[in-house]
């Protein structure tokens, strides 16, 4: 058979003359940064049967509909901000006589939803459901519904790299799961993302030394829920003498405590560690279940992580129940104060199928379901407590414009410039990544 593969791009990024204009400056800084990408359908492309074709192909309808070759089945995976433009797609494709199945972490929360543009869908991890599937479409006997019964060991996922040997920007996965189960967390979309599991290190290590780049990202949730099997991976990674760089994200209650994890982590290539602070409120913390995070632990942290000639990525959160309108200067000066390499905002946003959601959607504050809406950082689509949606809009926004000033850059990079060279030069690239973020939102 022909398989396509889809992943839906943003219609704000796709249609107008801004992406005409603005375009290049954050494609070019995009290829720049080393921040982990998706790995679905390279994964999914090495559990398909080898006697497949396979195209992939990232982008809008337009791309599609502009298809002049014949597919027998499309995989099509979305996350909630792209529902809409992956129901378009797979109602196109449908169109001209391809069959289309939806997943992903959208359609694995609401798959009656998703149901309606899609002859499948499949909920939770696919490894395993997709040659299924594959087999029974090729007998004429597709089911509507594919469901993972149990976690994926991780053990037995074949490498991407095996599949897609000429790409030289596959990141690497390590572990799969997140134990933490934060309630606005997406990961609690999957039957089983809270299920915490480890690949064999000779296996991750293989992949790594298969990635032809000198960069490369590690796609884990986090990287310190097991800090003992880290170090293990880190030592061998340090042993095998393997001569690349890597960022990963962490929680900061290990990065702040556990000095060996950072020399080691150091000693292997790490050069930045992308941190999900969330809050400078500590009741803001314990109010969504963040157990890793103590407020008061974070410039101590944040040091530690300087000291090992490593960057930080901080990002926050607005718009708790606990948060008020004095947050925004506090985080602020939280990120000034503490030196944080290139801090991050968004704006709270309850994805179907989190208890955030269903805790909002009781108590009747999800103000609109149109998923083009549920974005991050355009817009509020829920009741704040404690003030307007308008005020946690602007302010987030504000924010987000003040730490990207030419003037708060530079002040930036001239203090990364204190924790060495090779540190400046990775925070000089991500900075110039979230500016043109930014630059494409304006």
């Amino acid at each position: 058979m022909k398989i396509l593969f889809v992943w839906p791009r943003d219609r704000h990024k796709v249609y107008g003359e801004k992406v005409a204009r603005k375009g290049f400056f954050y494609s070019f800084m995009s290829s720049m940064v080393t921040f982990p990408k998706p790995l679905t359908f390279p994964i999914l492309a090495a559990v398909t049967p080898g006697e497949h074709e396979i195209r992939l192909i990232e982008g809008s309808i337009n791309d599609v509909i502009n298809l002049n070759e014949k597919f027998d089945v499309a995989g099509i995976t979305c996350a909630t901000r792209y529902a809409y433009s992956a129901y378009e797609i797979a109602d196109e494709l449908r169109s001209k006589g391809i069959s289309a199945v939806l997943g992903g972490y959208h359609p694995s929360a609401l798959p009656d939803e998703a149901k309606e543009h899609a002859d499948a869908v499949v909920i939770g991890e696919a490894e395993e459901t997709w040659p299924v599937l594959l087999k029974d479409f090729q007998n004429n006997q597709l089911k509507p519904f594919y469901y993972q019964s149990r976690p994926i060991f991780a053990g037995s996922v074949p490498s991407p790299l095996n599949i897609y040997p000429e790409k030289t920007n596959l990141d690497v996965q390590a572990t799969r799961g997140c134990p933490n189960k934060c309630e606005f967390c997406s990961i609690t979309n999957m039957k089983h993302g809270h299920v915490f599991r480890t690949r064999s290190i000779d296996s991750v290590v293989e992949d790594i030394k298969s990635i032809k780049g000198k960069n490369f990202g590690f796609i884990d949730n986090s990287l310190t829920i097991n800090p003992s099997y880290t170090k293990e991976l880190f030592k061998r990674m340090i042993n095998e003498g393997i001569d690349k760089t890597f960022s990963a994200m962490g929680n900061i209650d290990v990065l702040g405590s556990d000095e060996e994890f950072l020399h080691l982590s150091r000693g292997a290539g790490c050069h930045a560690w992308a941190v999900g602070l969330e809050s400078v409120s500590q009741d803001s913390l314990d109010s969504i279940g963040k157990k890793t995070n103590v407020v008061e632990q974070y410039p101590i942290a944040i040091k530690k992580i300087h000291d090992y000639g490593m960057i930080i990525i901080g990002s926050f959160v607005f718009g708790f129940d606990n948060d008020t309108i004095d947050i925004f200067g506090k985080t602020d000066d939280f990120v000034r104060k503490s030196e944080i390499d290139i801090p991050d905002a968004s704006i709270l946003t309850p994805y179907p199928g989190t208890p955030l959601f269903d805790k909002l959607d009781k108590e009747g504050r999800i103000l609109t379901k149109d998923w083009n809406k549920y974005n991050f950082n355009e817009n509020v689509v829920f009741q704040p407590k404690n003030m307007t949606p308008d005020e946690l809009r602007i302010n987030a926004q504000l924010i987000w414009k003040k730490w990207y000033t030419k003037s708060a850059m530079t002040q930036r990079l001239l203090k990364t410039l204190k924790i060495g060279v090779s540190p400046f030069k990775s925070s000089l690239i991500h900075n110039l990544y979230m500016k043109s973020f930014h630059y494409m939102m304006e």
